[in-house]
């Protein structure tokens, strides 16, 4: 399942600074490995405890673990809706994730120029909104042409209904609102909206860059974040990039566990950016394990098991008879499936079973 973050900002707000940390093995407390597959993605494991304890229960001889795409995208400039800088490119970069991490720059630092003379994350914010609300309002404005002659006619009722929907996201962006503040009142209206491809209709992670001392507890920049995105029910995420790539330059597990207690952090801003980021995406986790693997499976929350079991082989979700489901705190509570099986811990699930994150199953199947 490869879906892709892409992290945006405007320029010299430490995108790079933050793909780097993400690129460094040294960086990677929990161990989850990084690849490149162009020159800005990165295919990056998703640090989960679980999975350590699934590994130290079975001893199996293969762990694999889950993985999520981070795009590094070019830093967009006012205009590039109209297509300044690289701003086409930029646009055609963004479209193609499924969800955004914007990076804000919430540091102050005479040495790094802004590109606007100024350290101000709320205004950067809304250069890169209303940047990407008028693309979105160019692309409602050409599929309502299109589609407008269908839906008054009368015959075409997805037509209609498709017509409804782009007025309502025109209003909303004409108001200086994005996609994604319209609320949609079915899953095929979802599916109609989901295939426009909206650039501000992905969900949104808003990271705000901080110096080393903020990394902790924010400061005036980070608050002003907060209460800006408010309304828009996004996350947001504090990180001190420069400081992760410090912690990255260090040799051992116990001097970057140290170097995070000074600043009082528990774990690195860079497990807590892939975890956020993995949740963006709407992704849980499910696990099969024993003796001779141990791997978590990637799946989009609401999954019922016979599609659950076919991200393992589309032959499990053809043939699918049931699915044997233990809980994650009664497998390390009891030490093993058979004593799981013994003490009645094996739930017997069918077709309508919604995967909950942190399953461990085993499906039964016949072709």
């Amino acid at each position: 399942m490869a879906l892709q973050c892409g992290i945006v900002g405007l320029p010299n707000v430490g995108k790079s600074t933050l793909f780097n940390c993400l690129s460094n093995a040294k960086a990677q407390a929990a161990n989850f490995p990084f690849c490149t597959i162009e020159p800005n993605v990165g295919v990056i494991t998703v640090p989960d405890d679980r999975l350590t304890k699934l590994v130290e229960i079975d001893n199996p001889k293969r762990v694999v673990p889950t993985t999520i795409e981070i795009v590094d995208i070019a830093g967009l400039v006012k205009g590039a809706s109209k297509g300044e800088g690289l701003g086409n490119k930029f646009l055609a970069n963004i479209r193609e994730t499924d969800a955004i991490i914007h990076v804000l720059r919430c540091f102050e630092n005479g040495n790094i120029t802004h590109v606007d003379g100024s350290v101000d994350p709320v205004r950067d914010k809304e250069i890169i909104d209303t940047e990407l609300q008028l693309k979105d309002l160019e692309t409602v404005e050409n599929r309502l042409g299109k589609v407008q002659k269908q839906a008054q006619s009368g015959g075409d009722k997805a037509a209609k209904r498709l017509y409804e929907i782009l007025i309502r996201y025109k209003e909303a962006l004409e108001q200086g609102l994005s996609a994604r503040t319209v609320v949609l009142d079915n899953k095929e209206d979802e599916k109609l909206a989901a295939d426009l491809c909206l650039l501000t209709n992905k969900p949104v992670l808003y990271l705000c860059n901080v110096d080393e001392a903020s990394a902790a507890t924010g400061n005036d920049h980070t608050r002003a974040v907060a209460e800006a995105i408010q309304a828009e029910g996004a996350q947001m995420l504090i990180v001190a990039a420069a400081t992760e790539a410090d912690i990255a330059e260090l040799e051992s597990y116990e001097e970057r566990q140290m170097f995070l207690a000074d600043l009082g952090l528990e774990e690195s801003g860079v497990s807590r950016l892939i975890r956020a980021a993995y949740a963006l995406l709407n992704l849980e986790t499910y696990f099969t394990t024993g003796p001779d693997e141990t791997r978590a499976w990637t799946y989009a929350r609401g999954t019922k098991a016979p599609q659950a079991a076919g991200i393992i082989h589309t032959d499990f979700e053809r043939g699918f008879i049931r699915a044997e489901v233990i809980k994650f705190a009664d497998y390390v509570a009891l030490g093993s499936e058979k004593a799981c099986r013994e003490a009645g811990k094996i739930g017997i699930e069918g077709k309508e079973y919604v995967v909950q994150d942190g399953d461990i199953m085993h499906f039964l199947f016949n072709v």
